[in-house]
């Protein structure tokens, strides 16, 4: 049986901060911090550096240290690390079950267009 490496979870900010990352794929503290500044006009650089470095030490980011700002880029891919908090949240929140999780999903209220977009995904699924 071969183990998989234990992939380290993101915190909430850690989180926020990888959704910030993500799009712009590597990019110094400064980069992120003026990103994150849109949303979060009270974030400062000390914070936001601060994170970066916990989180590259906890492996969800690396760090290329070749030029004097160090550039930081996500260590996953965000579908790779939303895959694999999703298997987690089934397994711990929804006894395993993918349908009792998508269920749940649908009756906490979801937007006409979202309802309509997963409607056209399961019918072409069926293609």
């Amino acid at each position: 049986m071969t183990t998989t490496p234990k992939i380290p979870k993101p915190t909430a900010a850690e989180l926020d901060l990888l959704q910030t990352l993500w799009p712009l794929g590597a990019a110094t503290a400064k980069q992120v911090h003026q990103a994150i500044l849109r949303a979060r006009p009270d974030v400062s650089y000390a914070t936001v550096l601060r994170l970066m470095q916990i989180m590259h030490t906890k492996g969800l980011l690396i760090r290329d240290e070749s030029e004097r700002s160090h550039v930081y880029a996500p260590a996953q891919a965000q579908d790779s690390l939303q895959t694999n908090l999703l298997k987690d949240l089934i397994q711990k929140a929804f006894s395993g079950s993918a349908k009792a999780l998508v269920l749940a999903a649908l009756r906490s209220g979801i937007s006409k267009k979202d309802r309509e977009e997963i409607e056209h995904m399961l019918k072409e699924e069926r293609k």
